[in-house]
């Protein structure tokens, strides 16, 4: 008989900034290529893309990155359901939203929720894994993926493995979320295992136990997955009743508690990426320790990390530095203090919060926008539309625009008037004007925008009519 194929439920709603400058609010470090060509939420998406052993994934994210959910499923050719949560409410709820998704699906699947934005390095001990896990499962177990500690970290939960169990796979005499420093070096002496945060469950099991410790916001999420709308192939949670759940990660509201929890130990390469130390473990490095990424020297230097997007960065006789470059912004950090960067972008947020909200280059589900060049009364953009994608259909009260057009055919919308601007054409568009950008042709659009007058915010944009349901 043919063995029920896993569900796979990628987490990838959160906004953590724990790699700023590169890992920031609007495009957070699972969407961020940190080693190759992808990011960790499509590596994830490929690891669990084996048709023989997976079904069609579900991703839960928030309503904010769905296009960036959606362009990294298209970079990889991978097709996912894509569930939208109106508000974030820690992985409790999104785990809970997902299982009871995919019993709408299916009749009552076998599910491994993952997170996105985490680092495994042999994706066949992974699966073998999974493998080894799902009996367990089967018979109503929830199995975490234990880690054989390395330190006495304090963000991590940590299992009491039990002696009884089959394939592997251990009962679980104790699970403690996130203990103190004390406790935890008590924990790696005993023989405790960390909690990878991947589960592998029965999606039934799973809500029945949920729902034993809370039923309210099992409920409320029963409610917002029924109700759910669709918006561009996107199955919208309806906001009220998700609203109305407790926000709570799973280790807290669920593993705590539980008695279904089990253990798998495993011994395959495991990181959550949290800091740039860990960013660092995971590079190659020269023999003197110092990993590199971009346009980098280092000269009588150890130990130390530097990426980089644009300059080009030198280090001189230094240890054990993390140095991140992007183009707005340059970290420079003892590496082994970077994994507390919540102060420091703390302090950012009160002097300069849009340094923590936004790159440079700032994505929109038609495409993005770059800052060039601003003075007191005058900003200079540059707007790339992706082939078939157009902007709402807008007005500005207090600035007016010119653009350029470098590559593409722009459909260009003012007043009642609609025409095509051409490569090294332009069109002004004056204050006040109804307008919009259109690219119906096969390749990007590029153009170069100037706005002048007294206000230059993005939130000087009325919308009238948006395709994205932005209005």
């Amino acid at each position: 008989m043919m063995a029920q194929l896993i569900t796979p439920l990628i987490i990838c709603g959160g906004a953590g900034t724990r790699l700023w400058p590169a890992s920031r609010e609007g495009r957070p470090k699972q969407f961020v290529s940190l080693f190759g060509e992808t990011s960790t939420f499509q590596e994830t998406i490929r690891r669990v893309s084996d048709p023989a052993f997976f079904a069609r994934p579900i991703v839960i994210t928030n309503a904010d990155y769905r296009f960036l959910v959606a362009e990294q499923l298209d970079e990889i050719g991978v097709e996912a359901d894509v569930l939208l949560e109106p508000v974030r409410r820690d992985s409790g709820p999104a785990i809970a939203a997902g299982a009871t998704y995919a019993r709408s699906r299916s009749d009552d699947p076998i599910m491994l929720a993952l997170a996105a934005d985490h680092v495994i390095l042999d994706d066949d001990s992974f699966r073998n894994a999974c493998r080894s896990a799902r009996e367990a499962a089967e018979r109503g177990r929830i199995v975490m993926f234990g880690i054989r500690p390395n330190r006495a970290a304090t963000e991590y939960g940590y299992i009491m493995p039990g002696s009884n169990g089959e394939a592997g796979v251990l009962d679980v005499e104790r699970f403690v979320e996130k203990p103190d420093s004390p406790t935890a070096e008590l924990y790696v002496e005993g023989g405790y295992f960390w909690n990878s945060g991947n589960l592998l469950f029965r999606a039934s099991i799973l809500l029945d136990e949920y729902a034993a410790f809370e039923p309210e916001t099992v409920r409320s999420i029963a409610e917002a997955v029924s109700s759910a709308g669709s918006e561009f192939g996107f199955i919208a949670l309806t906001d009220a009743p998700f609203r109305r759940a407790r926000a709570v990660s799973v280790d807290y509201g669920l593993l705590e508690h539980t008695a279904r929890a089990a253990v798998l130990p495993v011994c395959y390469p495991w990181s959550d990426v949290g800091s740039w130390e860990s960013v660092w473990d995971l590079s190659e490095k020269d023999e003197a320790g110092n990993a590199t990424r971009g346009r980098a020297i280092l000269v009588d230097c150890k130990g130390s990390f530097v990426t980089t997007e644009k300059a080009l960065v030198a280090l001189f006789g230094v240890e054990d530095l993390a140095v991140v470059a992007t183009e707005d912004a340059l970290l420079v950090a003892r590496r082994d203090h970077t994994a507390d960067m919540k102060k420091l972008v703390q302090a950012l947020k009160n002097v300069a919060p849009n340094i923590t909200r936004d790159h440079v280059r700032v994505h929109r589900p038609w495409g993005s926008y770059q800052a060039l060049d601003e003075g007191s009364r005058y900003l200079v953009k540059r707007i790339v539309v992706k082939p078939g994608g157009q902007l709402s259909l807008q007005k500005h009260m207090h600035r007016a625009e010119h653009w350029v057009v470098v590559r593409g055919t722009a459909e260009v919308t003012i007043g009642d008037c609609r025409r095509f601007v051409y490569e090294n054409e332009s069109t002004y568009i004056p204050i006040g004007m109804v307008h919009r950008l259109a690219n119906r042709g096969k390749i990007p659009l590029e153009l170069i925008e100037v706005q002048t007058g007294s206000y230059l915010g993005e939130d000087d944009i009325v919308r009238l009519e948006d395709v994205y349901h932005r209005t």
